[in-house]
């Protein structure tokens, strides 16, 4: 993403520490707290319109189960291997899914975001597109997409290709010849080259929880992996650039997800305290990992990641 800081904040799921997460209210003020791009998780609906959220079951990212019209859509579904019980994204048309309001998924942890729960609707990822737009040109900055195909092998079986939809998708946004704004990311790399295949240019990144994962990574259909936190950094909780080193030397940009401030997911060494919810070390942890070397981080407060980032820019220079 030519253009921004190096590295680059990515909003996960917006500002989703402030409000609640892939809201239009938590992508705008991503963009307004220093975000320099913004990562929206996407599924599929039964009628084929690409929807944001984190998981396909509904239940706890909206008030699906308070709507009795929608009470016997309640199901029973293994999905990659895990049985779940509730309400499924393919189960609903665009028009019904727009009657639900959003809730925070963390939000035990957020009483800022829950506070707006119920308050905004789900977004669809056509109008995310039109939101990053407007944020690029009323800041007349290059604001990034990364967008994280979610579950694409479930939704193949289901007649609902993802890398066909996404391609529809960017290309009605007018977005298909961006190479340097949109990131294509996935779990699954199948679809990484089958979104390449339907003309979109995006770079494609490989999301990994192990380091395992990355032993025999070559480039290939590749520009870049994005990794959990936890791989960059030691017992001590300082930073481990090996990896980032390694990727950098197979041509691969590296990306690390989720910079969180909450004791809940800081590593032991940074831990402040009992309460789950309180704040930690936490610029001492977003220092370690900003200093590895990575490409962009992405964080659910992107002001407090950015503030981090821009200081060791000064320091450095």
């Amino acid at each position: 993403m030519r253009g921004h800081p190096s590295p680059i904040v990515i909003g996960h799921r917006g500002a989703s520490g402030y409000r609640p997460e892939h809201t239009r209210s938590a992508y705008e003020l991503a963009f307004q707290l220093g975000a320099d791009a913004v990562e929206p998780d996407i599924v599929a609906t039964k009628d084929g319109v690409l929807v944001i959220r984190h998981d396909i079951e509904l239940s706890e990212t909206t008030d699906v189960a308070a709507h009795s019209e929608f009470a016997r859509r309640r199901t029973t579904k293994e999905v990659d291997g895990v049985t779940l019980t509730g309400w499924f994204v393919e189960d609903f048309s665009w028009p019904e899914l727009a009657l639900l309001r959003a809730r925070e998924r963390l939000g035990a942890l957020r009483q800022a975001s829950s506070s707006f729960d119920g308050q905004f609707p789900i977004l669809k990822l056509s109008s995310l597109f039109d939101i990053v737009d407007a944020a690029a040109e009323r800041e007349d900055r290059p604001f990034g997409l990364v967008a994280e195909l979610k579950h694409p092998a479930y939704f193949e079986d289901l007649g609902l290709p993802l890398d066909d939809l996404f391609a529809q998708a960017v290309q009605d946004a007018g977005w298909s010849a961006e190479t340097s704004r949109l990131v294509i990311e996935s779990f699954e790399r199948p679809v990484l080259a089958k979104v390449r295949k339907r003309g979109v240019r995006g770079t494609r990144v490989l999301l990994t929880e192990t380091a395992e994962a990355l032993v025999d990574l070559t480039a290939g259909d590749l520009e870049g992996v994005s990794v959990e936190r936890a791989l960059l950094l030691d017992a001590e909780g300082h930073a481990r650039p090996e990896l980032v080193d390694l990727a950098h030397a197979d041509g691969l940009a590296v990306f690390a997800w989720t910079l969180r401030p909450e004791n809940a997911f800081l590593a032991p060494a940074h831990r402040r305290g009992d309460a789950d919810a309180a704040f930690g070390a936490w610029q001492q942890e977003f220092r370690a990992i900003l200093t590895t070397g990575v490409d962009g981080v992405f964080a659910d407060h992107p002001d407090l990641a950015a503030a981090v980032r821009d200081t060791l820019s000064v320091t450095a220079s």
